[in-house]
């Protein structure tokens, strides 16, 4: 049985029962929600078809019985999630292509100073940097090239947040055939997860601490669930493209 799930005007799915039935349990998902699977007319509320209940019996299902026994099974799911995950150079790869888009953002200050701004910079540069020295570098930068740098910021979050939306990946994934995926479900996973915990946030603290955040959260990758530390806080991992 394949089952499809709606919240928001946002379709997910499909799912198999056994899935559906464990998300209720772990509450990812919301009585609330709408489910249809073949058989209905239409969409209904999850917790109309479970009856209010945390787990769904459709009524005259019958699971196909399982011919494998429950360490076959076990192997055969490892295997196929291990061969699933993306590889940690495909993420590494990917994760370089989408710090290059950022190039031109801290670009754009050079570019609109004149030949004394920037030899005045080059100069406070070979200083020892300290709160003073970094202001003053700050107060050569003209308001025109911090409205450009605002505006670059703005837009490339936008795109990111439109293509992790629909299809999981940002601009690096998609050349490297890799997207973001539920942890549990392997199904899609809403902006808020996919977009604000795992980039914005991480966005940031990469800013304030460069490389050691980066380094870190790498790491984590290392594992056998090949989970980042930003996948972890978001419940994500990331896996080969789904045909």
């Amino acid at each position: 049985m394949q089952i499809y799930l709606a919240r928001n005007n946002q379709q997910a799915g499909p799912y198999t029962l056994e899935q559906i039935n464990q998300m209720l349990a772990n509450q990812q998902v919301l009585l609330t929600d709408l489910a249809w699977h073949q058989g209905m007319t239409e969409w209904k509320p999850l917790g109309e078809l479970t009856q209010g209940k945390l787990i769904y019996q459709p009524q005259g299902y019958q699971e196909i019985p399982n011919t494998f026994s429950p360490q076959d099974t076990h192997r055969i799911e490892v295997r196929k999630q291990n061969q699933a995950l993306a590889s940690i150079s495909k993420r590494a790869f990917a994760k370089i292509f989408d710090l290059m888009l950022w190039i031109p953002f801290f670009a754009i200050p050079s570019f609109m100073m004149d030949q004394a701004a920037k030899d005045r910079v080059l100069d406070l540069q070979r200083q020892t940097f300290n709160p003073q020295t970094q202001q003053q570098i700050f107060d050569l930068i003209s308001p025109q090239a911090w409205q450009t740098m605002a505006i670059y910021l703005i837009i490339m979050l936008m795109i990111q947040a439109i293509l992790l939306a629909k299809t999981g990946q940002s601009l690096g994934k998609r050349i490297m055939g890799i997207q973001i995926v539920d942890a549990q479900t392997s199904g899609k996973v809403n902006l808020t997860r996919i977009f604000l915990l795992r980039s914005v946030v991480f966005i940031i603290l990469n800013f304030l601490s460069m490389p050691l955040i980066t380094i870190l959260d790498y790491a984590f990758a290392l594992g056998k669930k090949r989970q980042t530390l930003h996948d972890l806080l978001a419940k994500t991992k990331v896996i080969n493209r789904q045909n």
